[in-house]
């Protein structure tokens, strides 16, 4: 595990798998890389193709430092924070695969600087925003008393068990400071593949990004937003996509 310091003092924890070709891989919410991108293949897809890796654990996620002040999230300041773990591995240009939470920081990593994303891969998204139809306060008070909002994606991701107290005040302030971020650019020139479960309802308008993008879209058969991450089609479709 290594790790780049922040100027706000926010300590940013990622993996580097080693290999040619690195690919940069952002989580959602509520989760980390580990979850997201290794016990699910991704790694081992990605080494099989001869490539190597970057798995980031977003502020407040994983092995990444925790702040509890909303003021310390925003989709800026997470996309800066991929940026910095680029430039702590020496990663000019790369190509980067974000999914929910971390579709939209590659977003806006790729509009921040086109000139260092060679492809972008969005999966677990559309064009809306699932936390502000899902409501912040909600989200927030759900979290933080462990009930439930009555979302079936939403409860999967703030009900879990395994997270800890600190854990869900660290989300909560997430929540609320991603709230006031604005969506990220939507018309970045870079190369992109929009991907999504048939069943994710926080994607259901996938379809529409793709077209706004001018991007192909995959549609993964039978995976909703939870477990479209862990299917092999998808996989397969990236490593198809970056290859080209």
């Amino acid at each position: 595990m290594a790790a780049v310091g922040r100027p706000d003092g926010t300590t940013i924890a990622y993996r580097r798998f080693r290999g040619p070709r690195a690919v940069l891989l952002v989580h959602g919410f509520a989760s980390d890389g580990e979850a997201t991108w290794e016990r699910t293949g991704w790694v081992r897809t990605f080494a099989e193709a001869g490539r190597g890796a970057v798995v980031v654990d977003l502020r407040g996620h994983g092995a990444s430092a925790k702040p509890t002040e909303a003021v310390l999230y925003s989709l800026e300041l997470l996309a800066q924070d991929v940026l910095a773990v680029a430039d702590a591995e020496d990663l000019a240009v790369f190509d980067i695969v974000g999914y929910s939470l971390g579709a939209r920081v590659a977003q806006a990593v790729a509009a921040a600087r086109p000139d260092r994303v060679a492809h972008l891969v969005l999966g677990g998204i559309g064009m809306r925003d699932p936390f502000a139809e899902w409501g912040p306060a909600a989200m927030r008070d759900a979290l933080l008393s462990g009930q439930v909002i009555g979302d079936p994606t939403a409860d999967r991701l703030i009900s879990a068990p395994s997270l800890s107290q600190p854990e869900r005040e660290a989300l909560a302030a997430c929540v609320s400071g991603l709230a006031g971020s604005p969506m990220p650019d939507m018309d970045s020139p870079v190369a992109a593949l929009v991907v999504a479960g048939a069943e994710d309802s926080v994607a259901a308008d996938a379809p529409e990004l793709a077209r706004h993008l001018g991007a192909p879209f995959v549609e993964v058969a039978g995976r909703h937003h939870v477990n479209a991450i862990s299917a092999r089609a998808f996989r397969s479709a990236v490593v198809a996509f970056l290859d080209q």
